[in-house]
C-alpha cells in the first residue's frame, strides 16, 4: 500500500493532515477522545469545542477541524509542549512507530526555533506554536495513522507548497516561507515550491510532520490503484483555489522501488581523456551513483564530450564542485528524475580459492535469483590469483550460487 500526500497546491498544516486523515477514515472520536487526555497535561489551556465537521472549499467539500480553546498565554517553553505530548502518548497507549513520529515530530520543531532564535533546545520558547493545538495537531496525527495502520505503509509527499510574499509573527515581518519553515525542511529531501498567492501555505508544525513522515519525494503520483482519498481543510480561504490538503491512498501496481535522483549534465571541448577518468574515480567516490560520458558534435563541427551524472541530493552540490573545478566547465545543467529500481539486497561472504579465502560482495535482486559481484572484488581477487578478470568472475558466481542453494 502506498500513500501519496498531496499538498503542491494547498500547502500543509498541522490541521489539515490531521482533518485530511479523518476524512479519510480515522475514527474521530479516537482522536478527540486522545485530546482531552492531553489537555490534562497542559496548565492555562483548556478545550471548549473539538469536532470534525464537513466543509465546502471553493466548492469542494472537505472535513475541517473545528476547534474552540482559551487560553491566556503569549508563549510557553518547549519543553512543556514536548513533555506534554509524551505523557499523552503513554496515557493513550500509542504504538512504538507513533511514539518515534510524535517524539520526532516535536523534536524537530523545537531544533528549528532553537537554530533560528540562536537557543538551545531547552531553553527556547514557543510564540507560535505555545498553543494546545501544536499537541492536537502532532497527537491527534499519530493516533489516526495508528488507527489507520499507516506507519507500516510506504508514504510519498508531492513538492510542497509554501506560499509567497511576507508573513508577520512575534519577532516581526520576514519573507514566506520563514526561518522555521527553511531548517525544517533543510536536508529533509522534501521539494518546496512557491504556489500561486502571496500568503503563507506551509505552517512550521505541518512541515515538521510532513519531514518525520517521509523522506520520499515526487513530482508525480506513483503507478497506484486508488482505493480512498482524504480532504482536509484549512482554516483560511482563497478565491484562486481550494484550500484543502489531499491525501491518496492505493495499492502499487509494480514491485519496483520509485525514488527521485538528480541528473547533472554538462558539455566540454578540451579535456584530455586522463581528466576524464580521473574525473570520474573523483565523482564515485564522491556520491556519485553513475557516470557515463558520450562522445558528441556541437555548434560549428566541435567535438564534444557529455559528462552525465547520477547522484541524490545530498550530495549535488560537491558534484557540482567537482565538475567546475575538474574540467572548468562555466555551466552544469540539474533536472530531477524520477526512476524505478529492482529492490535488492547487499551481500557478502566468504569463498576459499586456491586454499586463499576472499571476501566477496555482490548485489542480489529479491525478486530473482540474478546477482552482481562487486567489480573491485574481481579485480582484486583476479589479481591476487594472477588470473583473468572474466575466468575469476565466472569461478567466484559459481561458487556463490552453490552457497545459496
Amino acid at each position: 500500500m502506498v500513500l501519496m500526500i498531496d499538498s503542491q497546491i494547498a500547502g500543509i498544516s498541522g490541521d489539515m493532515i490531521l482533518a485530511s486523515l479523518v476524512d479519510l477514515g480515522a475514527d474521530k472520536s479516537k482522536i478527540i477522545e486522545s485530546v482531552h487526555i492531553a489537555e490534562s497535561y497542559l496548565q492555562n489551556s483548556v478545550i471548549k469545542k473539538i469536532d470534525f465537521e464537513y466543509i465546502k472549499k471553493n466548492g469542494k467539500q472537505s472535513t475541517q477541524l473545528v476547534l474552540e480553546i482559551e487560553e491566556n498565554i503569549h508563549e510557553r517553553k518547549a519543553i512543556e509542549i514536548k513533555n506534554c505530548i509524551l505523557k499523552s502518548s503513554e496515557k493513550i497507549g500509542l504504538s512504538e512507530s507513533a511514539r518515534n513520529f510524535v517524539v520526532n515530530t516535536i523534536d524537530t520543531l523545537i531544533l528549528a526555533e532553537a537554530k533560528v532564535h540562536g537557543e538551545s533546545e531547552e531553553s527556547v520558547h514557543f510564540h507560535e506554536a505555545a498553543s494546545i493545538d501544536t499537541v492536537i495537531d502532532i497527537l491527534g496525527t499519530a493516533v489516526a495513522l495508528d488507527d489507520l495502520n499507516l506507519f507500516d505503509e510506504e508514504i510519498i509527499s508531492s513538492p510542497v507548497a509554501v506560499g509567497g510574499g511576507t508573513v508577520s509573527f512575534s519577532h516581526g515581518t520576514t519573507s514566506n516561507p520563514a526561518y522555521a519553515i527553511l531548517e525544517i525542511f533543510k536536508k529533509s529531501g522534501i521539494i518546496t515550491k512557491g504556489g500561486i498567492v502571496t500568503e503563507e501555505l506551509t505552517t512550521p508544525t505541518g512541515a515538521s510532520i510532513l519531514v518525520n513522515l517521509t523522506k520520499i519525494c515526487s513530482e508525480f503520483y506513483p503507478p497506484l490503484t486508488i482505493e480512498s482519498i482524504g480532504y482536509g481543510a484549512g482554516q483560511k480561504t482563497f478565491g484562486e483555489f481550494s484550500n484543502v490538503l489531499k491525501i491518496v491512498r492505493g495499492k502499487t501496481k509494480t514491485t519496483l522501488i520509485k525514488d527521485t535522483v538528480q541528473v547533472l549534465e554538462t558539455n566540454v571541448d578540451d579535456v584530455s581523456g586522463e581528466v576524464l577518468g580521473n574525473l570520474i574515480e573523483k565523482l564515485m567516490l564522491n556520491g556519485a551513483k553513475d557516470v557515463t560520458i558520450t562522445p558528441g558534435i556541437t555548434k560549428k563541427g566541435r567535438p564534444t564530450q557529455i559528462i552525465s551524472v547520477i547522484c541524490d541530493s545530498a550530495a549535488m552540490h560537491q558534484i557540482l564542485e567537482l565538475l567546475v573545478e575538474e574540467t572548468r566547465t562555466l555551466g552544469v545543467r540539474v533536472r530531477t528524475s524520477e526512476r524505478f529500481v529492482v529492490p535488492r539486497t547487499i551481500n557478502e561472504t566468504m569463498i576459499e580459492i586456491d586454499g586463499k579465502e576472499f571476501l566477496v560482495h555482490y548485489k542480489k535482486a529479491d525478486t530473482t535469483s540474478h546477482f552482481k559481484i562487486e567489480f573491485d572484488d574481481i579485480k582484486l581477487i583476479s589479481n591476487s590469483l594472477n588470473a583473468s578478470f572474466n575466468k575469476t568472475e565466472e569461478l567466484l558466481r559459481e561458487k556463490i550460487r552453490k552457497k545459496d542453494e
